[in-house]
This record gives C-alpha cells, sequence and structure tokens, in this order.
C-alpha cells in the first residue's frame, strides 16, 4: 500500500479542488472553459507576479475599454480572459521582459436577461451560460393570466441586427418543440404579450 507524504497530500488535493470549482456550472472556471467573453460590470483582478505596483481590480465600463499602467487602453470587446491575459503580457514585455501576468474573473455580473410583459414579475435577471427561456420565466414568477402564452418572443441583438425568436410557452410546458427552449444570451429580452 502506497502512502502519501504530508507535501503530495496537500498537492492531490489542491489539485482535487482546482478541478471540482472548474466543474460548477456557474463558476468564472466553467465561464472560461465555454469562452465566456468579458462583459460591462463584470469585475476582474488582474496582476502581474512580483510587480505589486501593476495590481489591480478592473470593474469592466460599459465601452469595455479597460485602461491598465505602462500599456494604456485595451479594447476588451471580444476578449476572453485568456486572451485578455495574453494581450497583457505581450504589450508589457518592452517595460517587465517575462512578465508573469494572472487575470482572474472575480465576479460575472454582465450575464442578464429580461422579461417584460404579462410575467408576475417583469424585471431584470442574472443568468449562466445554460439558462433557459422556461428557467428565466419561472424567476419572473411564471406567467399571469392575461399573458398569450403561444406568442412569446425572444428580441436579440446580434451582429447588429435585431432578431425576433418565436417561443410558445403552451407546447413547451406540455413537453413539446423543445427546442425552442434556447439557452438565452447576454441582454436578451423575452416578451409576453
Amino acid at each position: 500500500m502506497h502512502h502519501l507524504t504530508p507535501r503530495q497530500f496537500i498537492f492531490t488535493l489542491m489539485a482535487f479542488w482546482f478541478f471540482a470549482l472548474a466543474a460548477l456550472p456557474g463558476s468564472a472556471h466553467s465561464a472560461e472553459r465555454m469562452g465566456y467573453h468579458i462583459g460591462p460590470g463584470d469585475v476582474l483582478e488582474i496582476s502581474v507576479w512580483k510587480e505589486e505596483s501593476l495590481s489591480r481590480e478592473v470593474i469592466v465600463p460599459p465601452d469595455r475599454i479597460i485602461t491598465f499602467p505602462l500599456i494604456g487602453d485595451i479594447n476588451i470587446a471580444t476578449m476572453t480572459v485568456t486572451d485578455l491575459r495574453k494581450e497583457i503580457s505581450k504589450r508589457l514585455q518592452d517595460f517587465v521582459p517575462e512578465a508573469t501576468v494572472t487575470v482572474m474573473l472575480r465576479q460575472i455580473n454582465s450575464l442578464k436577461a429580461y422579461v417584460i410583459g404579462k410575467v408576475n414579475k417583469p424585471g431584470l435577471f442574472p443568468i449562466d451560460l445554460e439558462t433557459t427561456v422556461m428557467q428565466v420565466l419561472a424567476m419572473a414568477g411564471g406567467l399571469n393570466p392575461f399573458a398569450a402564452d403561444s406568442k412569446i418572443y425572444i428580441l436579440r441583438h446580434e451582429n447588429g441586427t435585431m432578431k425576433k425568436i418565436p417561443f410558445d410557452y403552451h407546447e413547451v410546458e406540455k413537453g413539446k418543440n423543445l427546442a425552442q427552449n434556447i439557452i438565452l444570451k447576454r441582454g436578451d429580452v423575452i416578451v409576453v404579450p
């Protein structure tokens, strides 16, 4: 029987917790695995090893342009955490050769969907990368008795245009045409007439 040294035990335990945390559906780690793009309101922690003056907590502004010491503005509109880390490392090379940059997503605040119309609690709702239409309608307290449940639609801003996606609550509730219970994206608006 093989016994672990205290050091091996600690490393094994740390590896277990790291992979367990990464597997959580709502975690920042799973967001990165799934290609999560940084959005407005997200909180980032950026640090450069052995350079305390280059450590920052940054809240991403609405224009998605952040400023970092020595390198100035960075437009992060289509970046993941990995992309941002690589970009900062590249730009810092002239100032801090072989810089070890860490970028951590501390809070995801930009993933939100909206529900308007004939629901019990219309409003803004936090979502993750796997939230469906039915889940957000449940967060909104369900449909009220006057809702046209077969005429619901989702407004989605995509590639500079507004797209209207139909949704029939009655069908999905009965287990039919489940493909229309789509995963929501940042900024989607569910309209319940």
